[in-house]
């Protein structure tokens, strides 16, 4: 099988690049991670390496060519596609599944042809910073389905978020790589597309694959031994004109291992973490899985119910059965859960933390509020109290920048930031999320009110645009929605400060004739980056932002 390489993310706002060298040739075969070729952007000249071994079959450009990102750089056929084949050498004149699957295929190719139709691979784009693989969440379209340019086709879950991925052109879906529940991996196909249009480069892809399938198919069929003896051959010896080349390093709570061996062990309840893989780079391989499955049967059932099951004894723990008192339920930290960890223990251990508490005295802003909601009710936007919270810290941004501003991780240099990206964390149902308004210094009341409803909507739906998620530059927690009091907040990192709001309580309070009243009490709490903000700017710049809230009147007199 034939597949593109798809040129990935070199840089942030990269967009093309220049090839300078090719490091390998036509019908050359590569290693994972070797570099392929060296390109020249306009900040600096950067080598792509393979992501899979193979046979290169087809370089797209020559040198001094402009090669654009997200789009083909060269074509290739997988080492995997030699083992899909094997059954087929052993049998010549037995038509295993990728036979008869090629041949319907290729008959399906004169009747798109006559018809002005070809089928395309939709590949799955980079769908946020360091992401390389996905969860099939929910397919929106089935096989057969006529769909329009831009219309949501499935939806996937990564670390960060649910994104919805859209059609990059009108067509007929064709045929649907992953299944419900499977891991797809970013530059690589997603569904086929049968879309209107010349067919020269579908039918360049298809020659390629034939020639590639009957060059392998020969191989195996005429020198079996002699081609296992090359590929060891060509494993051991160094390929990489530049000196050895450093794999990357295995991440974290992370597994390798393709979709098809992760719906094997779902099947079978056995947990990936604790296998043994013995692929390349510890990758786990269905054969791995498969030999678990088989020691699992010597087993008696009592036994096999209550341990999870690995290939290692010495890593096997023990969990009591759900019936028993005492249970202790084991779960994989993964996706949102995971990012937040790791994002509040990198703030927690980096920045000395201090809080400041004081109590906002909120009943003018309810009159507001109360006076303004039918108003913003008209417009189709519903006004809670964050709208004035985002706005008055705004105009007291403006007073006090470094509350704005972030340290560098060697703290060497302080970044002040001119636009004002205020975040909120928002409980939605894939876990906490601080998605940020962009630019509220330039916003008016009823704009952020739009805004943050909107993002708030898609966020409760783990819809959140990436956008919205990173860029932020202070941030607000609103306990007190949920019934919180008082708290001290975590900074997110690297941004300096952020406050807790606490709910409104109605309290008894002195007035200044020393007359007992009863007022609408809110707790508010600050945390800042001590490194760059000292106490009293903390409580200068706390104090400039509750009078805004308990006479917002005075914000009207930074209207524009």
């Amino acid at each position: 099988m034939t597949i593109e390489f798809i040129l990935p993310d070199i840089g942030e706002g990269i967009v093309e690049c220049e090839l300078l060298e090719w490091l390998v040739s036509e019908g050359e075969h590569i290693e994972e991670d070797q570099p392929v070729a060296e390109v020249m952007t306009d900040k600096a000249t950067v080598q792509i390496p393979a992501m899979q071994a193979g046979v290169v079959n087809k370089l797209h450009y020559a040198v001094g060519d402009i090669a654009k990102v997200h789009a083909p750089l060269f074509s290739m056929t997988p080492d995997d596609a030699d083992v899909n084949e094997e059954p087929q050498a052993k049998d010549p004149e037995k038509p295993t599944e990728a036979t008869t699957s090629e041949k319907v295929k290729n008959d399906e190719l004169p009747v798109a042809a006559a018809s002005g139709k070809h089928i395309e691979d939709f590949i799955l784009p980079d769908i946020g910073e360091g992401i390389v693989e996905c969860e099939i969440v929910k397919w929106n379209v089935a096989e057969g389905d006529v769909i329009e340019e831009d219309q949501a086709v499935v939806e996937v879950m990564t670390d960060k978020a649910v994104v919805e991925i859209p059609a990059k052109n009108a067509g007929t879906v064709h045929r649907l790589y992953h299944g419900q529940g499977d891991i797809a991996k970013v530059h690589s196909a997603l569904f086929a597309l049968e879309v209107e249009g010349d067919s020269n480069t579908t039918g360049d892809t298809e020659d390629n694959t034939s020639e590639a399938s009957q060059s392998t198919s020969a191989t195996t069929i005429q020198e079996p031994s002699n081609g296992s003896n090359k590929q060891s051959n060509q494993q051991t010896s160094s390929k990489f004109s530049d000196g050895e080349f450093e794999p990357p390093i295995a991440i974290e709570g992370k597994v390798l291992a393709s979709p098809a061996v992760r719906r094997i062990a779902r099947e079978h309840n056995i947990d990936l973490s604790a296998v043994n893989g013995s692929g390349k780079k510890g990758r786990i391989l269905k054969a791995d899985v498969l030999d678990i499955q088989q020691s699992v049967k010597t087993e008696s059932p009592s036994e096999n119910s209550n341990k999870p099951l690995t290939n290692s004894n010495a890593s096997t723990n023990e969990i009591p059965n759900a019936s028993k008192k005492g249970e202790v339920r084991t779960e994989k930290v993964r996706g949102i859960q995971a990012a937040m960890a790791k994002q509040m223990s990198a703030s927690v251990y980096t920045i000395p933390h201090f809080t400041v508490s004081d109590e906002l005295v909120m009943d003018n802003l309810m009159s507001l509020r109360n006076l303004l909601k039918p108003e913003f009710e008209a417009k189709g936007a519903k006004l809670s109290f964050m709208p004035f919270f985002v706005k008055a810290m705004s105009l007291a941004l403006n007073e006090f920048p470094v509350v704005n501003s972030q340290l560098n991780d060697d703290a060497s240099e302080i970044s002040y930031y001119s636009d004002h990206n205020i975040g909120f964390a928002v409980d939605s149902k894939i876990g906490l999320l601080v998605p940020n308004i962009k630019r509220v210094q330039d916003l008016s009341l009823l704009d952020i009110a739009v805004q943050m409803q909107d993002i708030i909507e898609q966020a409760r739906a783990g819809r959140v645009s990436g956008e919205h998620l990173k860029g932020g530059t202070i941030s607000i927690s609103n306990i007190g929605a949920i019934g919180g009091i008082t708290a001290t907040p975590v900074i997110n990192k690297p941004e300096a400060a952020i406050v807790a709001l606490g709910k409104t309580q109605k309290l008894p309070r002195f007035d200044d004739s020393g007359n007992v009243s009863a007022q609408h009490i809110m707790a508010v709490n600050w945390s800042g980056d001590h490194r760059i903000i000292d106490g009293a700017t903390m409580v200068r710049f706390n104090n400039l932002w509750m009078s805004y809230l308990m006479q917002p009147e005075k914000m009207l007199m930074h209207l524009k």
